[in-house]
């Protein structure tokens, strides 16, 4: 036993255990997804349920890995604060019983860590190594920066050996950990979402903009898998992403992907965090390609724009005539979250040759069934991306390119790709509101 597998065996305890850490005012943050540790979750729910914890923090986001903590008895208990709404958290979030975190991605590591201290970290990391190193893996996100901050703060760690171990910056050594468990769950996999006519049609336009060389950001879902089945005829592309999807791994499989033309860091797969399939799991693990990296660098705009010809291809929920987006909320209830979508629209106009892609479906079913339109004459919500920044408007009827244009011409750009029912309707309202 070397010194840093003696120290592993001092600091492993339980989960029970290395909640008696946590004391009422504490501060916790915890990464996205998977890599939200389970063990470690569940037991923080069943801390809070035992005392005042009125005081102390918990942010993280995208949670489907710990349900306990978004129970009404748990969150009225202590203050959860939630930067990625998903269907386990939304409607405690939305009636304020959680709390809701408007904030992107690159600017979590500075507000969480510089700005606020927060001063637990609790986190998923793949079996140490020989040399004492722990890979945060799958999820590097902003957790891992603020573990790294040099203020007084408290490391937990859960141990996993179905944890994909990644490249790149989000190492943490055994001597930076208070304490740790082992705890070996399977990864929650989102399986791949088939797309439908409407997302192969938008799909189809997007990929008529994008060059052979491209350096491609995706997403997750029916747009993103569409896209990467229109990409295939092309050459030489390579990623720089916030996320790594399946529909990257069949582009590589393919040999579209070989990341050889990439401007900035060739030869090498770039993002803060992996979801997808086991497949692709498997794939990432130990894969010098692939280097995962913190939200504030992986997702500053200035970062980004170092890769030429960078497309960004993200979704939005509603779209209005001057080209403001609503991307996180239904109405004013949080839905999901801003997540680094601002950051890559921003990146892709530093870019030389870069574009910007903002998609949604032309209209939506009501809860009477009636058909609604989501390209509106003014956004009834949050705006996510603002009329200035947008570039690339698309839904199935078309794609409109709305930088520096007027609002009249923005208006005419933006009708022509709404669902033809509402056209007339759109056209009316514009002038009833002066825009045209």
């Amino acid at each position: 036993m070397n010194r840093w597998q003696k120290m592993y065996e001092e600091k492993l305890t339980t989960a029970e255990e290395a909640m008696k850490l946590i004391n009422n005012g504490d501060q916790i943050v915890a990464p996205l997804g998977n890599g939200t540790p389970r063990g470690l979750g569940n037991a923080l729910a069943e801390l809070v349920k035992t005392g005042d914890y009125r005081d102390t923090r918990y942010f993280s986001g995208f949670n489907y890995n710990c349900p306990n903590l978004c129970t009404k008895e748990v969150m009225e208990k202590f203050h959860y604060e939630d930067g990625y709404s998903t269907p386990i958290s939304r409607a405690l979030t939305a009636d304020a019983v959680g709390d809701f975190h408007p904030i992107k991605l690159s600017d979590c590591p500075r507000l969480i860590g510089d700005e606020r201290k927060f001063n637990v970290v609790m986190m998923t990391v793949s079996p140490m190594d020989e040399h004492g190193f722990f890979s945060t893996g799958v999820f590097v996100d902003f957790a891992y920066p603020v573990a790294k901050r040099d203020y007084p703060k408290k490391i937990i760690v859960e141990v996993n050996k179905n944890y994909p171990k990644t490249h790149g910056n989000n190492h943490l050594h055994i001597s930076e950990i208070d304490a740790l468990i082992e705890n070996d769950w399977k990864l929650f996999a989102v399986p791949a979402a088939a797309p439908n006519d409407k997302d192969k049609a938008i799909a189809a336009l997007i990929a008529e903009q994008i060059p052979d060389e491209a350096c491609i950001q995706l997403g997750i879902g029916g747009i993103p898998n569409a896209v990467g089945k229109m990409l295939e005829s092309k050459k030489d592309l390579s990623v720089h992403s916030e996320i790594i999807c399946d529909a990257m791994l069949d582009l590589y499989n393919k040999g579209v992907i070989t990341s050889k033309k990439k401007t900035f860091m060739p030869n090498k797969w770039i993002c803060t965090f992996i979801v997808g399939s086991q497949d692709l799991y498997d794939f990432v693990a130990d894969n010098p390609l692939v280097e995962s990296h913190p939200t504030d660098w992986v997702n500053d705009p200035r970062v980004i724009g170092l890769n030429d010809n960078l497309m960004s291809i993200n979704s939005v929920l509603e779209i209005d005539l001057a080209g403001q987006c609503i991307s996180e909320s239904i109405g004013y209830s949080p839905y999901t979250g801003i997540g680094g979508q601002e950051d890559f629209v921003t990146g892709a106009w530093y870019s030389k040759g870069g574009k910007s892609f903002l998609t949604t479906y032309s209209t939506y079913r009501d809860k009477e069934g009636n058909l609604q339109s989501k390209i509106v004459p003014t956004v009834n919500g949050f705006v996510g991306i603002s009329r200035w920044n947008s570039q690339y408007l698309v839904t199935e009827y078309g794609i409109a390119y709305i930088k520096g244009k007027t609002m009249s011409d923005r208006v005419k750009a933006v009708i022509n790709i709404a669902h033809p029912d509402f056209r007339d309707w759109l056209l009316s309202e514009a002038k009833r509101m002066r825009f045209c």
